[in-house]
């Protein structure tokens, strides 16, 4: 990339974006960054300079407020686009599916006909591993590689996939497109400084923020959504857990990559990849690794199933490890150290008590 070009991160106020933001900017890359902050906060930002004596250009935007996208890309020569901005979760896409049509799939086609008119060839995306939905239901995917059909099961699922669809069809269009899909499993952690963290606004749908919570006091008890599940050796859901961090950086390998390869055919190149550890755990065996990680005990009760929820989520990560010569290096036990100390630094989050 060369020296005057930025990279803008949509979302980058966010949770896995602030913590790429930090990355792409100790690895010497010009950022540019855009949030409407429904879900994130400006001190995840403030913090990111700080700790990386840096300035780093904001907006509070929207991705479908056309004009407001328009006036940034005027006004930075952008180079590429990581992003992160969209709504995120499963159970409440299932109650207000409309909303997160329109934010996720407009916002990203409104980024992507910006980005076409001002010359901005390169996009990573990120997915989720939802795409794929119930991967038990075919023999021998888990864990799962990117040839695994896609099947979600969640309105937050179908967007993704709509997304990647639609990013499959616009490199198919645009000989000058390099398109990188990430496909994440369940990102947890914080940076090790404990100055930029998780934030959920509400009630946490994820599970490490929801029983840090409650290891800090802000919440009384852990819901454990069914412990029922046929495959899983204690009955809860298994999931690849990966650190935040090790995401982030994943981030920068696949920018990397992309700025190297060339489409064919006269096609732009768009390939997913997935960013994974390859290791599936349960929710049992994650809240005893916190516990042990903490010296904290987690009361908890198990409740019903969650709607869209599947048994087994677990990467095949090994494409990512060979093509962007990358590989998770955290583990679980680092990841539940790093998160208590942003939680017992930031028992509120980057906010004040709630009222």
């Amino acid at each position: 990339m060369t020296a005057d070009k930025y990279v803008l991160v949509t979302g980058g106020a966010g949770y896995i974006g602030s913590h790429t933001v930090l990355e792409l900017i100790n690895a010497g890359y010009k950022v540019v960054v855009i949030d409407n902050l429904c879900n994130s906060s400006e001190e995840a930002i403030r913090r990111v300079s700080e700790l990386t004596n840096s300035t780093i250009p904001f907006f509070p935007v929207d991705l479908r407020d056309k004009e407001g996208l328009e006036k940034v890309f005027s006004e930075y020569p952008i180079q590429s686009v990581i992003h992160f901005a969209g709504l995120k979760a499963v159970g409440e896409s299932t109650k207000i599916p409309l909303e997160y049509y329109d934010s996720n799939v407009t916002g990203t086609i409104v980024l992507l006909k910006t980005m076409a008119k001002y010359g901005t060839p390169i996009f990573v995306f990120s997915s989720s591993a939802t795409v794929y939905g119930d991967a038990t239901r075919f023999e021998n995917m888990i864990p799962i590689p990117e040839e695994c059909p896609t099947g979600p099961t969640s309105p937050y699922g179908h967007t993704k996939m709509i997304i990647e669809e639609i990013l499959t069809d616009a490199a198919a269009a645009d000989s000058n497109l390099k398109v990188g899909i990430l496909r994440y499993f369940n990102p947890i952690g914080a940076h090790p400084s404990g100055r930029i963290g998780e934030d959920p606004r509400g009630i946490p749908n994820n599970l490490l923020p929801f029983v840090a919570q409650v290891a800090v006091g802000r919440r009384t008890m852990l819901q454990v959504f069914g412990n029922d599940y046929k495959g899983s050796p204690d009955g809860t859901p298994i999931r690849d857990y990966i650190h935040v961090v090790d995401l982030a950086k994943g981030h920068l390998a696949a920018l990397a990559k992309l700025d190297s390869v060339e489409g064919e055919n006269g096609e732009g190149f768009v390939r997913p990849w997935n960013l994974g550890t390859g290791n599936g755990s349960t929710v049992f065996e994650v809240v005893h690794a916190f516990e042990n990680a903490t010296g904290k005990t987690i009361p908890l009760e198990v409740v019903g199933r969650r709607k869209g929820d599947v048994v087994n989520l677990t990467a095949k990560p090994n494409r990512a490890n060979t093509e962007l010569i990358w590989k998770a290096e955290l583990s679980i036990e680092d990841a539940c150290r790093d998160l208590w100390k942003w939680t017992t630094n930031n028992p509120w989050g980057y906010g004040q008590p709630e009222k």
